[in-house]
């Protein structure tokens, strides 16, 4: 029934916010969501921010920009050398700053790289104040200050698949309920300490609803982190996620079998909820404020230093308070 009811919410959404297209029997789900960065809050975006005509009127083809608010910007990487300095910028944030482990490769390289890279959209916040008179499509490298990886599932599924299953068991979610819905996986966020604001984090999250919006998709998901790789360290918000927040049968995704944690560490009576909320990292207390859905068990990612969460997060199941700030179609 809960499926049912989310599928029936799906559809309302979209004629009630704009983002157009209906759901296509049938047809392929999209992208999910993944992130290793947790420095962010969920954001929206306002009505200070500046939206950019498009190059084209083809409907096929992305806008060149998504927004600009101030001296920052963000839109698509149009070039291997953006899609570069997001890798570098990755690198900066995943292995200087954070605890991930590089192989020879990365090091090597001061890139954070995987195969996904090459079949992803690459979204990027750029700081014009550092593009030294550069405008347009030539801004330089170090202009990049934050990122997110975009991959739609028609992409997907002509390549390699999502990210997110080489951690959770997503193949009967987008086979069950999500057959005929579109999906967005995010991954790979991150942005420099001295963007790690409103203004930045909520470009990015405009960007991502204009994106939605431009590819009308219906469910985005991957994995949120907790620093550190000892579960018991963290029974108190991983509890909480087990308890109060796991997705309705219809939509549970389960950690794959031989990485599965399970997040079951502290019985239900004896959680403090204002204690757990606090223990919780800023990024998933944004995205539980709008809405989204905790899959069931953790992964351990000991190359990054983090235990995973899986978050499904149906555009439907949106607030209304957060769809407002994500904002419409240009």
């Amino acid at each position: 029934m809960a499926g049912l009811t989310l599928m029936a919410k799906v559809a309302e959404n979209r004629r009630k916010s704009g983002l157009g297209g209906a759901m296509v029997p049938g047809r392929s789900p999209g992208r999910g969501m993944i992130t290793g960065f947790e420095s962010m809050t969920l954001p929206g975006t306002d009505s200070t921010v500046t939206h950019l005509r498009e190059a084209s009127t083809d409907a096929a083809r992305a806008p060149l920009s998504f927004g600009r608010k101030g001296k920052l910007e963000v839109r698509l990487a149009h070039t291997a050398r953006e899609i570069d300095a997001a890798q570098a910028l990755r690198y900066r944030v995943f292995y200087e700053e954070m605890s991930a482990t590089p192989d020879e490769r990365t090091r090597a390289t001061r890139r954070d790289i995987d195969r996904f890279d090459a079949i992803c959209d690459h979204l990027l916040v750029f700081d014009h104040s550092l593009a030294n008179g550069a405008d347009g499509d030539e801004l330089p490298p170090e202009a990049v200050v934050g990122c997110y990886r975009l991959l739609r599932q028609e992409v997907a599924d002509r390549n390699f698949g999502f990210y997110t299953a080489s951690e959770f068991d997503i193949a009967p979610l987008l086979a069950g309920v999500g057959r005929d819905l579109r999906f967005l996986e995010l991954g790979r966020s991150c942005v420099l300490p001295p963007y790690r604001n409103k203004p930045t984090v909520e470009l990015l999250w405009h960007g991502i609803a204009q994106y939605v919006a431009h590819h009308n998709l219906d469910v985005m998901f991957g994995c949120a982190s907790f620093e550190g790789t000892d579960p018991k360290a963290l029974a108190l918000p991983l509890s909480y996620l087990h308890h109060e927040r796991q997705a309705p049968p219809e939509w549970r995704v389960s950690a794959l079998p031989d990485r599965y944690v399970d997040m079951n560490l502290m019985p239900k009576e004896a959680i403090d909820p204002r204690e757990a909320w606090r223990a919780l990292p800023p990024m998933i207390k944004g995205y539980l404020r709008a809405g989204c859905y905790i899959g069931d068990g953790a992964v351990v990612d000991h190359q990054f230093g983090t235990i995973d969460v899986l978050i499904l997060f149906p555009v439907a199941q949106i607030t209304d308070r957060y769809l407002t700030k994500f904002g419409k179609p240009a």
